[in-house]
């Protein structure tokens, strides 16, 4: 019998402190601690968020190791977010985590939020089948819209990313637009399910075959926005679920597009989604049709793993730690880091 490998993950790129302690693969912890503060500013401010991380981090790491019923003393190594990210975020995962290595004399284990995200589909959880390599991974988040193509768990390749602004901000800015709070992302999939996706037709962006863009299709929603609402007052009142479902509906297109043409490309048909915009309901269930019309073989993460979260930080750390790579205590955090590095 082996030994258990004990990782503890703590994740803080953005608004969320988490703490997760898996033992091989198996995730027996994982808290995330969400920041309400930012709500009434209808985004993060990075500023408190790296305050509110202050407070919870401490707190949020105890219960990781009470829920998991271990000590500190059993853990075999810790895992942390490197980057990408809020810069001042990073630094209070990053100081809380090289602290915490050296006290307790065990290796310390950078990780890339992104790679992260992806890696996510390997914590065994029992129910859920893992991706063969190599796969293409749909990486859809507030900060990232990206094609990867995954050959290894460290060998990873951006087939296409979007040359503007990620699909998440698409979501949250849409949902301003029609006043719904922020993060508006899940509200305008809830609105949807009520409403007629054709109702309403936007324009999808032309650009280069596996490249992404959403600031027009952003800037097409406020003007249609705008003008309806000078003809009528309450046109958002009286058709919000139609607006969301075809708001849904254009942006579904454009990801199902852009995914068709990377298995064309690449004749790679195991297809993974991944980051916080693959909880939305449009999203999976097109996968699922895709995989009765194209012949896919889809993978879509559990709920918990899709935001930000630590148990991603410690199955990476976990696989990480399986070649002994670990990182110096010198290791910094990096704002801006590619899934590829």
């Amino acid at each position: 019998m082996n030994k258990p490998v004990y990782i503890l993950g703590i994740e803080s790129s953005c608004d969320d402190t988490s703490a997760s302690v898996i033992c091989n693969a198996k995730v027996l912890s994982n808290v995330v601690a969400n920041q309400e503060v930012h709500s009434k500013y209808g985004g993060v401010v990075p500023e408190l968020a790296s305050r509110a991380h202050q407070q919870n981090i401490v707190p949020v790491v105890q219960q990781a190791l009470e829920q998991a019923n271990i000590t500190k003393k059993q853990l075999s190594a810790i895992a942390f977010t490197k980057g990408p990210g809020l810069m001042g975020s990073l630094l209070v995962g990053t100081s809380f985590a090289k602290s915490l290595a050296l006290g307790l004399q065990i290796p310390l284990i950078d990780v890339n939020h992104m790679q992260a995200h992806i890696l996510a589909h390997f914590i065994d959880d029992d129910k859920s089948k893992n991706p063969t390599f190599p796969f293409i991974c749909l990486t859809i988040s507030g900060g990232h819209t990206q094609i990867v193509k995954v050959s290894n768990y460290f060998d990873m390749e951006i087939l296409g990313e979007t040359i503007d602004d990620a699909v998440g901000e698409a979501y949250d800015k849409s949902a301003k637009i029609l006043g719904l709070p922020y993060p508006g992302g899940p509200l305008i999939d809830k609105y949807a399910q009520l409403g007629n996706e054709k109702a309403f037709k936007f324009t999808k962006p032309k650009v280069g075959d596996l490249e992404f863009s959403f600031s027009g299709l952003k800037t097409g929603i406020l003007y249609f926005i705008q003008k309806q609402v000078r003809i009528n007052p309450n046109f958002i009142q009286e058709n919000l679920n139609d607006i969301c479902a075809s708001i849904q509906f254009t942006i579904a297109e454009i990801l199902m597009d852009k995914l068709k043409k990377a298995v064309n490309l690449t004749d790679i048909k195991q297809i993974a989604i991944a980051g916080g915009v693959s909880a939305n309901s449009e999203i999976r269930k097109r996968l699922q049709l895709a995989e009765k019309h194209f012949g896919w073989t889809t993978y879509v993460p559990k709920f918990e793993y899709t935001t930000d979260n630590a148990a991603m930080i410690a199955i990476s750390g976990y696989l990480k730690y399986l070649n002994n790579n670990y990182a110096d205590v010198s290791v910094t955090a990096k704002a801006r880091l590619k899934v590829t590095e």
